[in-house]
């Protein structure tokens, strides 16, 4: 599915996200499955009978049923099911190469998720050119599944290198859409659940800079802007940035930028 044009997802009119009821059970059908089923578990425990397999479900589980399986599944009423499905055709003259294995633990869960609600949002909304997007949603779900599977990336997660990685530069972008902020390197760090020292040496491997070069650079590149599109004299974007001393702010912004302040206006 990594090379198929979205135009070659048809989307079908069953799709949900639902929380099931104490007495739900999928039962087996007269017929296998005539098309293909993203089934993936929000929350709750239960059991998914997949042809002759039979699963334990539980938050992350994932299935993508497809043409010609045989399924059917129950949970526990004091722990009931929440779960998105979307059932979905390709069309004719596809080839759908690359299917993603049938079942797995989704690692990323949060991305995965969001690509998930965005897509049940879409077709619920009869928006512009939601149909269309929607597909696109479908294809990045499909290469998510994809990624999962590769190698790298099982290592990664088995190693927490991944969720490490994406919260540092988390910790980045906040640092510069606050860059006015007083940061201290024990606040980044608790942010990252980390202690200083071993945060200050990830940041650099992962950022490419020392923290407080880092948080310098944030700083002068908003002086950059506010400087320039904003109207603000030089002594107020140096008040609005957290420096008292404007002339300390001058000497900073040169040593970084090659240029005075007044050069901007």
């Amino acid at each position: 599915m990594l090379y198929l044009s979205p135009d070659r997802f048809g989307m079908l009119p069953a799709f949900a996200k639902i929380t099931c009821e104490p007495g739900w059970k999928w039962a087996k059908r007269d017929h296998p499955m005539s098309n293909y089923d993203l089934f993936y578990v929000w929350s709750g425990e239960g059991e998914v009978q997949l042809d002759h397999s039979l699963y334990e479900v539980r938050s992350g589980s994932c299935f993508l049923f497809r043409p010609g399986n045989v399924t059917s599944a129950t949970h526990n009423p004091q722990k009931p099911l929440v779960l998105t499905y979307i059932h979905f055709a390709l069309s004719d003259d596809a080839d759908p190469q690359m299917l993603p294995i049938p079942y797995r633990i989704i690692g990323d869960k949060p991305a995965f998720e969001m690509l998930l609600a965005g897509y049940v949002r879409l077709r619920l909304s009869g928006a512009f050119g939601a149909e269309e997007e929607a597909r696109l949603l479908l294809k990045q779900l499909m290469i998510h599944l994809l990624r999962e599977e590769r190698p790298e990336e099982q290592e990664i997660r088995k190693s927490g290198g991944r969720q490490l990685s994406d919260t540092i530069r988390e910790i980045a972008n906040y640092v510069r859409q606050h860059a006015a902020k007083t940061h201290t390197m024990e606040e980044l760090a608790g942010r990252a659940n980390l202690s200083p020292r071993y945060f200050s040496l990830k940041f650099k491997e992962l950022i490419g800079q020392s923290v407080q070069s880092y948080l310098i650079r944030a700083r002068i590149e908003r002086a950059e802007h506010l400087l320039q599109y904003a109207g603000m004299s030089v002594t107020e974007v140096a008040d609005a940035l957290g420096y008292r001393d404007v002339f300390f702010f001058s000497r900073q912004f040169k040593q970084y930028t090659g240029k005075s302040p007044s050069a901007f206006k």
